[in-house]
């Protein structure tokens, strides 16, 4: 089987793709996935950390842009057609897949005028601004909520959010002294989860809690917040980006994140324990959504960015980490929400697609 994931941006695009990607390998070694991105997503590293090919088109987003923005990326399209074509001719896929970003809007697009069986996979319960005006192009759509169905008609199939196998294969331990956490606003960082984590961690020293962590705080605030660690006299594994994230869920008792829906698939297949500080700007609010459905399962514990401040998350994170049984409560109720099948039932799909 011959497959293209168009996929690009952050990790939450790219990662559920790789998670496919591999699902498609494991069945069959013989299988040629090759991805499609942009040279100025994550997909340039988590592409080839993963073990995958990528070839690169240009593409540019239309949405919340502006104008300017967006007449930039309306004079891009036309080129990036003409490449997307001409990857399409060369690679010969049985079948496209649009796993998410801008990018997925050209390569879907120009597959389906070309004749190739298309797919795409949304992850939120309302889809993305590129995946809605996909919808009346694709053959299929794997979804993660059944709120996003509607968009879609006949054409949808809830199959979950896809997560790679290694954050399933994640043990469950008890949480013991000191607890480590693991701090993450997404691939490329939260400028206000860093703050305030920063803020909350000098608080839980002075009061004599103890703690070990690892803060993964995007490019733009990798000296900031590696600076106040040292100013502040906080011991601290501080670096721009995680390549291993599923090693550090692994040693990880309790995470602090956003709440987009790769996030919330990969703590409820890990089993951990989670603060969620949803990210205001979201589509639709859709991060608070996700946030407030693990919460009520008893999952994850929701700060809004409103109320965020280094005494809110230092009081909560005292609480939890002199509680450990919290934390384990917390990560049995992550793991009973987890769908192992997504990636099989994504794959499942994309099989269908192929031409006979």
């Amino acid at each position: 089987m011959k497959v293209l994931i168009a996929a690009g941006g952050t990790g939450g695009h790219i990662y559920p793709g790789i998670a496919v990607a591999n699902e498609i390998v494991f069945r069959d070694a013989d299988s040629e996935v090759l991805f499609v991105g942009t040279s100025r997503g994550l997909e340039t590293k988590i592409v080839s950390d993963s073990g995958f090919q990528l070839a690169l088109i240009h593409s540019t987003g239309l949405k919340k842009v502006g104008m300017l923005g967006k007449m930039k990326g309306m004079a891009v399209l036309p080129r990036s057609f003409v490449e997307a074509r001409r990857l399409l001719r060369e690679f010969a896929p049985g079948v496209v897949v649009g796993a998410g970003g801008y990018v997925s809007g050209p390569v879907v697009l120009t597959a389906h005028f070309m004749g190739f069986p298309t797919m795409i996979m949304d992850s939120n319960a309302i889809p993305g601004y590129t995946n809605r005006r996909l919808a009346r192009f694709v053959d299929r759509a794997a979804l993660t909520f059944e709120e996003a169905v509607p968009f879609f008609g006949t054409k949808a199939v809830v199959t979950g959010n896809p997560v790679r196998k290694e954050f399933f294969d994640i043990s469950a331990r008890s949480p013991q002294a000191p607890l480590r956490i693991l701090v993450t606003g997404g691939s490329q960082g939260s400028h206000a989860i860093n703050v305030a984590v920063s803020s909350a961690l000098t608080l839980l020293r002075d009061a004599g809690i103890e703690y070990a962590v690892t803060h993964q705080t995007g490019e733009a605030d990798f000296d900031l917040i590696r600076n106040s660690y040292i100013e502040n006299g906080i011991e601290a594994e501080v670096r721009p980006f995680i390549a291993s994230i599923v090693d550090e869920f692994e040693k990880a008792d309790l995470i602090v994140c956003r709440a987009g829906a790769t996030t919330c698939a990969e703590i409820a297949a890990a089993g951990k324990a989670a603060v969620m500080v949803p990210l205001p700007s979201a589509a639709d609010d859709h991060q608070r959504k996700n946030a407030e459905a693990m919460a009520k399962q008893g999952a994850v514990r929701m700060i809004i960015q409103s109320e965020l401040s280094g005494e809110r998350l230092a009081d909560l994170l005292k609480q939890l980490l002199t509680e450990p049984s919290l934390i384990s409560d917390m990560g049995m109720a992550a793991r009973a929400m987890a769908r192992p099948d997504a990636a099989n039932a994504t794959v499942d799909l994309i099989e269908s697609l192929q031409k006979v």
